[in-house]
């Protein structure tokens, strides 16, 4: 996840700052050289691909941050995240596919670059081919598993990450539920967060809040990437050269990059890029055939779905958006449970023809599954709305609320799944609400501004 600041600061920056500036970053970055001797590579097709790889070193933190932000232990000498990111050949998107560090791979042939060792090829997690053989087996691997040419290199770690988003000010993040992880010492409640360094850090590893794992990792990733490009872009970072120096600066002490990536190509890049937004881009996983795929001698892997995962490397070899059909969202309020999911019965608790009907038909435009057969609330003018439910189903009650502002929640025992609203004279309209999980197109795609803050 942190190599995508250093891609997104530098090229969303290069556009508007002047040349002398960015050729004076470049001097910065440690350079390596992953194609030397490559043969046999995929063919080159339209856009561009960057691999962008994080490792896991810690080695520049401070003590007092290393136990503030659990980060104690040594590091594994390998990839912590893996994304192949395509920008388009108008420059218009940016599609970035995670790729599971865990994935079943096999490496192929390679020599050890310190023994000169031959290993023949084997099967590994994906993550292992970086303490293997580094940058140059890595993507080696990565271009035999997806047929896509790698045209540069991005590598990051913990400490260019945590000095850039300081730099920028801190990234805003949404949650729907409180996020606590006892590995990482994430703990966030419900609501909107504006994430410093090591808070942000801690957001992107934790991997240990349900159980979904790595994969709800890589979702929380992806988030945090659409909520930095919103926050480089809306900052006016881009356009000031003093505060690109410091972001670009503070991350390229920490990064390593291909000798073919420098002063032209971020040029080219950011020029073209210099309109984008949140919605520009789109985040997509590999599809998975099986999670939990034992191999002996390696334990758990999670494997690829074959046919689906050629579909998607196909699109990006030929320059296709992943979520070409994706409709756009009208903003909401985030919340834990779908509105699809919740079960509600309407009630007219005032004098007033048809509100029971209007509030129906506005909650079920929303995603609500409503009955769609309101009903009368009784003798009497109710002035606040009220939503009865029953405490076993209390978070889907918490949804419904969020949709219904200022209205009175009530705890029926007894009550059953169904959520009751009863209409009151103060009804005035239904807060649009959504999933903290968007609606996904092909791949599991997303775009992102389906998922930054409303």
């Amino acid at each position: 996840m942190r190599i995508v600041t250093g891609l997104s600061v530098l090229v969303l920056g290069a556009g508007g700052i002047g040349h002398a500036v960015v050729s004076g970053l470049e001097t910065g970055i440690d350079r390596v050289d992953p194609f030397k001797d490559m043969k046999n590579r995929p063919a080159g097709g339209h856009g561009m691909n960057f691999l962008l790889v994080g490792t896991d070193g810690r080695d520049k933190i401070s003590p007092a941050d290393k136990k503030k932000y659990r980060l104690g232990g040594a590091p594994c000498h390998c990839t912590d995240t893996l994304m192949l990111v395509h920008v388009s050949a108008d420059k218009q998107r940016a599609s970035v596919v995670s790729l599971p560090r865990d994935s079943y791979a096999e490496l192929p042939e390679h020599t050890d670059g310190t023994t000169g060792k031959k290993h023949s090829a084997h099967p590994v997690k994906l993550n292992a081919a970086y303490a293997e053989g580094g940058p140059h087996l890595t993507v080696r691997t990565v271009e035999q598993m997806t047929g896509v040419k790698i045209d540069h290199y991005l590598e990051v770690d913990f400490t260019s990450f945590m000095k850039t988003v300081d730099t920028l000010g801190g990234v805003e993040i949404c949650t729907a539920k409180p996020l606590k992880d006892a590995y990482t010492g994430l703990d966030l409640t419900a609501g909107t967060h504006k994430l410093d360094g090591g808070q942000a850090l801690q957001y992107v590893r934790s991997r240990h809040l349900d159980g979904a794992a790595d994969l709800g990792r890589m979702q929380r990733q992806q988030r945090f990437m659409a909520a930095l490009i919103k926050q480089t872009t809306s900052s006016g970072v881009l356009m000031n050269p003093v505060k690109f120096q410091d972001v670009a600066s503070s991350m390229l002490k920490s990064v390593r990059a291909d000798k073919g990536f420098g002063t032209e190509q971020m040029l080219e890049l950011g020029k073209a890029m210099r309109g984008f937004t949140p919605s520009s881009s789109e985040f997509a996983s590999v599809p998975l055939e099986e999670e939990g795929f034992q191999v002996k001698g390696i334990g758990s892997t999670v494997k690829w779905d074959a046919e689906k995962s050629r579909k998607m490397f196909r699109a990006l070899r030929e320059d296709r958006p992943l979520a070409p059909h994706l409709p756009k969202q009208p903003r909401a309020t985030l919340v834990d449970v779908a509105p699809e999911q919740i079960r509600v019965q309407v009630y007219n608790g005032t004098s007033k023809d048809g509100l029971g009907q209007d509030v129906d038909e506005a909650l079920r435009s929303t995603g609500f599954n409503t009955t769609r057969a309101p009903l009368g609330g009784g003798a009497g003018e109710l002035e606040r709305t009220l939503v009865s439910y029953d405490p076993r189903w209390d978070r889907s009650a918490k949804s419904l609320a969020a949709a219904l502002p200022g209205c009175e929640l009530r705890a029926v025992k007894g009550q059953g799944g169904t959520m009751k609203v009863t209409a009151g004279s103060d009804f005035t309209e239904v807060q649009r609400v959504k999933a903290e999980d968007p609606q996904r197109g092909e791949f599991g795609t997303v775009t992102g501004d389906q998922v930054v803050c409303p």
